[in-house]
């Protein structure tokens, strides 16, 4: 099939080398016209990805109409901050018949819409049964170089989540579908506030045993607001909750475990950030987090002091303290 993507980051560029590999015609939009053709000309992201090669059958443009005009489907592989201001060019173009699949992971600020809600704002026409989200455990690093992965493809039209299922499984990409999008968008984005968790805990110095606290413990958080929202809260217990965090918070790639531990050894969140090539989702989420708490009424207090470590300037080792001195309470994971 013909298949657009847009963005070029790391997820982008494996997504493209994924669907090249099955055959697609593939061709990928970067914003910055001379990234683009450095792209296109060096075939290699080696900040991103190190050590692979973006096959020559793949285009890579900064002509959003080349990458949009007359494919068959649209992944949408951008940092959620920019997803808006970029589909909002979409209205520009026929999507007659196109299939987006949403790759990106977050909540919008201020708005607090998911992905999908917020392609339903911009583009109020497209058909919804028309969009489908992907999510999972899968760093792109791995994908790029066809380490065996599973995600799952959740849209309110089986039909669509099972034509993404069939234009992309492979022996080393397994795809399992869902109808629960609410479900695989909020694991998908939260799991990152968990990973900053996680991240400062290894930070100031603490071990296993907290690690697994908080990835239990920060699963129960993210079921309880999830469900409140609208999700099936087994599909906490999936892919796109407890698979993802499991790999966000233990893997040497996860850019938001990163960031959290450098912010643990004492580092400010504005020096780790300028320090960082790719984007840490999780920084943006936990003010979405908290606010969707807030208005839902539900108690978050690992979110809550991730909170107040990367924005108000927390003491990690306090906040750490502060977690394990809160009152007696039996072990409620709904």
């Amino acid at each position: 099939m013909k298949i657009g993507i847009l963005g070029a980051g790391g997820w982008g560029i494996a997504l493209s080398i994924l669907a090249n590999h099955l055959g697609h015609e593939v061709c990928v939009w970067e914003y910055r016209k001379d990234v683009a053709r450095q792209l296109q000309k060096t075939r290699s992201s080696p900040e991103l990805l190190p050590g692979i090669e973006i096959p020559k059958e793949i285009d890579i443009t900064d002509d959003l109409g080349e990458t949009v005009n007359g494919k068959e489907v649209i992944l949408i592989a951008l940092p959620s901050h920019v997803v808006r201001p970029v589909c909002e060019q979409l209205v520009r173009f026929s999507l007659n018949g196109v299939t987006l699949v949403i790759c990106s992971k977050g909540i919008e600020n201020y708005t607090l819409l998911r992905m999908s809600q917020l392609l339903k704002e911009i583009l109020p026409n497209f058909p919804e049964e028309h969009i489908v989200v992907l999510s999972g455990p899968s760093h792109a690093e791995e994908v790029s170089r066809f380490v065996p992965t599973v995600v799952v493809a959740a849209s309110t039209s089986y039909a669509t989540s099972h034509q993404i299922q069939e234009l992309f499984m492979c022996p080393t990409f397994r795809i399992y579908t869902s109808n629960d999008v609410i479900g695989v968008e909020m694991g998908g984005a939260l799991k990152n506030v968990i990973a900053i968790a996680a991240g400062i805990s290894d930070g100031v110095g603490c071990g296993d045993n907290t690690r697994a606290a908080l990835m239990t413990r920060g699963m129960a958080e993210i079921t309880r607001l999830g469900t409140v929202m609208g999700a099936d809260p087994l599909t906490f217990a999936g892919l796109s909750g407890m698979g993802d965090l499991f790999v966000t918070c233990m893997s040497k790639f996860s850019r938001n475990r990163y960031l959290g531990k450098q912010i643990g050894k004492g580092r400010k969140l504005k020096t780790v950030l300028s320090r960082m090539v790719m984007v840490a989702e999780g920084v943006r989420t936990t003010q979405s987090a908290v606010d969707l708490a807030r208005k839902y009424n539900i108690i978050m207090p690992i979110t809550q002091e991730v909170y107040q470590v990367l924005f108000e300037k927390k003491d990690p080792k306090t906040a750490v303290h502060d977690l394990m001195i809160r009152d007696p309470k039996s072990e409620d994971w709904g």
